[in-house]
């Protein structure tokens, strides 16, 4: 029968077990598909101009902007539902088809005028090929949405590798083959069309739409909501794009923008997995007062001891680094890398409260939280494009510890989490990632003059070495916790206060 539930989110007493299995599938596939695609990245950034990734970046605000309204916050509420029937996922499969076909057209149509505002004629063709993307996104958000409320994240693992290949293979043949800017395009059509196609077979999800969206109420007004959170976040994130996107040449921005993925590299593309990971955690043991501020703090930990030593270092060693990685082109970019990630720590705490507030039940505070951070981060923005793409880092700097102040101050009540219980449980990681930057800072100064990939390799084993003897030697719980996710083994329960 139609209304008969097709699944139901219950714990079960291996819910550890599953937690997991789910962050070593979610996030082990995301580190695999990284390395796969940075290896192309980086090569790709070396093969193109600034100018490229310039051209790439205004596209991306208007991407960015209509992705946030192409209904991703229907699939969470599939996740968020006790019981779930087949008219439900029908009924959102069909509003899904109808928004991303309706976003398609918008941006067929409105990509001369947005050439226009940045003086890119070539950029309304970008535009015109990418809304390719809006129309995979219904077959990619219902299956996956399916298998995320069992935590069965091992064949999104496999199909997000393949699609991570392709993704890589296409930027990378493109570049070599002198497309320009167009290996940029191409890539992430190619990344799309193969998670479609590989979704739908591993979760063998096939099911006809249903315009008929009379008993959705609850799912659409869940999904609406989380959309105008959407919108705020879009405006956080795109908003120095946007507006140094007419102020700044493409080769100006091309140097910003990179310098902006190199250092949001954690927390963009390994924060999302673990969060999506969390809000199906947080679901389960959303009514247990006492488990869920506890597994928020231990999560914030384990986050930071992986993020803070990678942020910190890179802004130790930030000249080396570009001029390894990125290639001797990209030299401008040293400055701004090494502002920009001393701003990120902030952002990745900040990041985390919002699957923790939604699955509480409480969507309406990180809506709240990103209309304060469109507000904070605009305002910073305005300013510091005055002077460059140097005082857009500074804003980030000044603006983003400002922001997180303010999501801490309405997200921790909600969360059942007090600050001070907070900074206990992230305190570890912070003092050994600072020790590392001091020592990483010292030995580059007594390192006698070498090329940048050896100096690179002594800054990384000296970094390496500095944080994880101040963890064995300072923070041994948090450096045991570590170990024990890596290895699969039941966590300590965290002590009460």
């Amino acid at each position: 029968m139609e209304s008969a539930p097709v699944m139901t989110n219950q714990p079960g007493e291996s819910f550890g077990n599953q937690v997991r299995s789910a962050v070593i599938w979610r996030s082990g596939s995301q580190i695999v598909g990284q390395i796969i695609q940075w290896t192309a990245t980086f090569t790709v950034i070396r093969l193109l101009s600034p100018r490229d990734y310039g051209l790439m970046a205004m596209t991306q605000v208007v991407m960015v902007l209509l992705t946030m309204l192409n209904g991703a916050g229907l699939a969470s509420g599939l996740v968020q539902q006790p019981e779930l029937t087949r008219r439900q996922v029908a009924q959102v499969f069909g509003m899904l088809l109808l928004l991303n076909g309706t976003l398609a057209a918008i941006q067929f149509v409105a990509a001369p005028w947005i050439a226009a505002y940045y003086h890119q004629p070539l950029v309304a063709h970008m535009l015109r090929i990418q809304l390719l993307l809006y129309l995979f996104t219904p077959f990619i958000a219902v299956p996956y949405a399916l298998r995320a409320r069992e935590m069965d994240f091992r064949k999104q693992a496999v199909v997000n590798m393949v699609s991570s290949l392709a993704s890589a293979s296409t930027a990378l043949g493109g570049a070599l083959a002198g497309w320009g800017v167009w290996a940029l395009v191409f890539a992430p059509i190619a990344f799309f069309a193969t998670r479609a196609i590989g979704m739908a077979l591993a979760a063998r999800w096939l099911i006809w739409p249903r315009f008929d969206f009379r008993g959705a109420g609850g799912l659409a007004r869940y999904g609406a909501l989380m959309t105008v959170g959407s919108l705020f976040w879009f405006v956080e994130s795109q908003a120095d794009i946007f507006i140094a996107g007419r102020s700044f040449t493409a080769h100006e921005l091309g140097i910003y923008s990179t310098s902006l993925f190199l250092t949001q590299i954690f927390v963009s593309k390994f924060v999302p997995p673990l969060n999506e990971v969390a809000f199906s955690a947080y679901a389960r043991i959303q009514h247990d007062a006492d488990a869920f501020p506890k597994a928020f703090a231990r999560a914030a930990r384990l986050i930071l001891i992986a993020a803070l030593p990678f942020y910190l270092g890179l802004a130790a060693a930030a000249e080396p680094l570009v001029e390894t990685v990125l290639g001797p082109q990209w030299k401008p970019a040293v400055g701004i890398v090494h502002l920009l990630a001393f701003a990120m720590p902030f952002m990745t705490l900040q990041v985390l409260f919002a699957p923790a507030c939604e699955a509480r039940g409480r969507p309406g505070i990180p809506i709240r939280n990103s209309a304060y951070g469109a507000v904070i981060l605009t305002a910073g923005f305005l300013i510091g494009v005055r002077f460059g793409p140097e005082g857009l880092a500074w804003a980030w700097i000044g603006a983003y510890p400002l922001f997180l102040i303010v999501s801490a101050t309405q997200s921790l009540p909600a969360i059942g989490l007090k600050a001070t219980a907070l900074i206990r449980e992230i305190l570890p990681p912070v003092c050994a990632a600072v020790a590392m930057a001091l020592a990483v800072r010292l030995v580059d100064h007594l390192l006698p003059p070498l090329m940048p990939p050896a100096r690179l390799a002594a800054l990384v084993v000296t970094g390496a070495a500095a944080y994880g003897a101040w963890l064995a030697l300072f923070a041994r719980s948090a450096a045991r916790e570590l170990v024990a996710i890596v290895r699969r083994r039941p966590l300590a329960p965290i002590q009460a206060d």
